[in-house]
């Protein structure tokens, strides 16, 4: 249906002179003349459009199908446009008006800075937690804000990686029990998975042997110059850090936890579990200490790469995340916290 004629309507001519088309006279139509010079090609082409429409006795259908536009197109310029301004036609900005503001402090800043150059793998569901122990009640989603500010703003420092590629391990047959299904590990102590990492330096190689118990989270990690069954017998000492006892070991087929490991396993009364070849996965929370272990504590270490010097590194970090660093799946308790609340269960359950 043709559209009502508009009260205001100036038109341009093909040659881009202005005419009256109806109550634009005097000062107002030189207006019109300079705002027409500083229109964009757009603001122009829809400018024609209106004139056109104008000219052919405002039949909107027939004005769409002459610039093979849609009705609706047109109907949005025929609303905005005023005669006596022709900036309408101009495409308005795509900024929000009002530019959401930060509400956080410069001492949240401060902190969550602090924390993130202390603990640069901590993402901010961790960083949250300790800030929250700091007297800092602020959500992860708003720490993660802050994160950004600073990484936008040049203001968080991050530290040079000293990754090396990770090698893929070859899995030799097992030789001896394998962890039957009905056994469950429902207690601290009832299973410890035991691994190996390898530590390079592009020259050398050392070995980390990695333990964590799976009901508790608690770790204990422990460098050597080389993964064999004699050094290996080492990592059931250093076990005994643990603030319970362990009834039973977890590995894969290496030759390392053959022969002398299982032994001192025998001798202690530990069982020891072997897993089935290519089977990592049965070992998925040593495993995925052993990728923590190297983001958090190797890739960001500066110490000399020595059995002694990575040792002292390979402890501060297991102070760090048996007693520090919050664990997602133990409810963002940290190990050590997660043991004496398990404690406190247990003494009120049996009292």
């Amino acid at each position: 249906m043709p559209e009502s004629s508009s009260p205001h309507a100036v038109s341009a001519c093909p040659e881009g002179a202005m005419r009256i088309v109806s109550g634009v006279t005097g000062p107002m139509l030189k207006l019109a003349r300079k705002e027409l010079v500083q229109l964009s090609p757009k603001a122009r082409q829809r400018l024609k459009w209106i004139e056109w429409h104008l000219e052919h006795d405002q039949n909107v259908c027939l004005t769409a199908r002459h610039f093979a536009i849609s009705r609706e197109t047109f109907y949005r310029w025929w609303r905005r446009y005023d005669p006596r301004n022709l900036a309408t036609l101009e495409d308005r900005p795509s900024r929000p008006r009002r530019r959401r503001r930060p509400t956080w402090t410069t001492a949240q800043v401060l902190a969550v800075k602090a924390l993130r150059e202390r603990f640069p793998r901590w993402g901010k569901l961790k960083l949250a937690v300790l800030l929250l122990r700091q007297g800092f009640a602020l959500s992860a989603s708003m720490v993660g804000r802050i994160l950004r500010y600073l990484k936008a703003h040049g203001q968080l420092k991050e530290p040079p990686l000293n990754r090396t590629p990770a090698q893929r391990r070859r899995w030799q047959r097992p030789y001896a029990t394998r962890k039957p299904k009905e056994y469950l590990a429902l207690h601290p102590g009832d299973l410890v998975q035991v691994d190996t990492l390898d530590l390079r330096d592009g020259r050398r190689v050392l070995k980390q042997f990695t333990a964590i118990d799976v009901a508790s989270r608690c770790a204990v990690v422990t460098v050597a110059s080389n993964a064999t069954a004699s050094l290996a017998v080492r990592l059931l000492d250093a076990l005994d850090r643990l603030p319970f006892a362990v009834r039973a070991i977890q590995v894969d087929g290496g030759s390392e936890f053959m022969a002398a490991f299982e032994a001192a396993c025998q001798a202690r009364g530990i069982l020891l579990f072997v897993l089935p070849p290519h089977s990592p996965k049965l070992n998925g929370r040593v495993e995925r200490l052993n990728r923590t272990a190297r983001e958090e504590c190797y890739d960001l270490t500066l110490e000399d790469f020595t059995v002694s010097a990575l040792s002292r590194a390979a402890r501060r970090w297991e102070h760090t995340y048996n007693h520090i660093r919050p664990h997602q799946a133990l409810g963002m308790l940290t190990p050590a916290q997660f043991l004496a609340q398990s404690h406190k269960e247990q003494l009120s359950r049996t009292s």
